[in-house]
């Protein structure tokens, strides 16, 4: 009896616990799905005037309008894309009237050449971004052979002479072909809560199983 009540105990509280935690993903699911749609919207938002100074917290993902001169110098940002393989981000000097920023002009095959900068002033309809990319396995960018391997705004804009400010460009005034833009979305973001509560739900499924075979073997057991 003692033996059949611990199994009760041990079965039905490890379900309640996984069954809490598949609970707690879903919560987490409606949440993420919130801050998702949130985001998508002040994405898509018409665009403002960049703030006198922007905030890496408070201005992500801010859709702006910048008109200035654009610099020759430009920065290659290692990257791919599906279906089209290996290219680069180009990042570029944008001179304004307030100061320089940096532009994410877009995407280009890593054996096509980068078009020269435009004459005269130019208006790039985009969102700022401070994209988070570094970690412990991001190699140092080859400055040599102008090779970086993510976007790191601080160290980008030391190398440009710039504000470390980025716009991820939507639409320019001007042809950048073959560079074509690649803008802000929140496909990176991730969202596998739904994954996570479904593997609780499966494990507590499992543990209920478990224990009952655990118990129904020990009563069998019973001389």
């Amino acid at each position: 009896m003692r033996r059949s009540l611990f199994l009760i105990v041990i079965g039905c509280g490890g379900a309640a616990i996984l069954i809490g935690l598949g609970i707690w993903q879903i919560q987490r699911l409606a949440w993420k799905e919130g801050v998702i749609a949130d985001i998508d919207a002040r994405i898509a938002a018409a665009p403002v005037d960049l703030p006198a100074q922007p905030d890496p917290e408070a201005d992500s993902y801010l859709p702006v309008a910048v008109t200035g001169t654009m610099g020759e110098a430009y920065l290659r940002v290692l990257v791919s894309q599906k279906d089209i393989g290996a290219g680069y981000r180009i990042i570029s000097p944008l001179q304004t009237d307030t100061g320089t920023l940096m532009v994410d002009r877009g995407f280009v095959v890593t054996n096509a050449p980068v078009p020269p900068a435009p004459e005269g002033a130019v208006t790039v309809t985009g969102n700022l971004q401070w994209p988070q990319e570094v970690d412990g396995f991001t190699p140092d960018p080859d400055r040599d052979g102008n090779i970086w391997f993510a976007r790191e705004v601080g160290v980008m804009a030391e190398a440009l002479g710039t504000d470390p400010v980025l716009v991820v460009a939507r639409t320019t005034s001007f042809n950048d072909a073959p560079v074509s833009p690649l803008p802000v979305d929140t496909s990176a973001i991730p969202n596998d809560h739904l994954q996570y509560a479904i593997t609780w739900f499966s494990l507590a499924a499992i543990w209920l199983g478990m224990s009952v075979a655990f118990l129904l073997r020990a009563r069998r057991a019973r001389p």
